[in-house]
């Protein structure tokens, strides 16, 4: 995982203060092969109840995540009881790493 624990602590501390305490959030995509370089922060924030405001809040969650680890290119999915599940979905959820 490339990913220092000081930014996941912080990825883990803005998510709940957005999402709430029970939200979890994973991490998927390129940041989880230690061999690769580069390429985006890819979240997966999951909800044990519906979330209202979905894309606000997602949008809020990558820029304060960007203010506090630096511009870097995040991309966050939220999955709520209520959530349409895409392909993008069930692979984050399938390969995803808890956080």
């Amino acid at each position: 995982m490339r990913l220092s624990t000081q930014q996941i602590q912080v990825i883990k501390q803005t998510t709940r203060e957005i999402f709430g305490p029970e939200a979890k959030v994973s991490l998927f995509g390129s940041r989880l092969n230690d061999q690769l370089r580069g390429g985006d922060i890819d979240l997966l924030v999951a909800l044990p109840s519906p979330c209202h405001n979905a894309t606000e809040k997602a949008l809020r969650l990558t820029a304060r995540l960007q203010l506090r680890l630096g511009d870097q290119p995040f991309d966050v999915l939220i999955v709520d009881p209520q959530s349409h599940r895409t392909p993008v979905h069930e692979h984050a959820l399938a390969s995803g790493q808890a956080l």
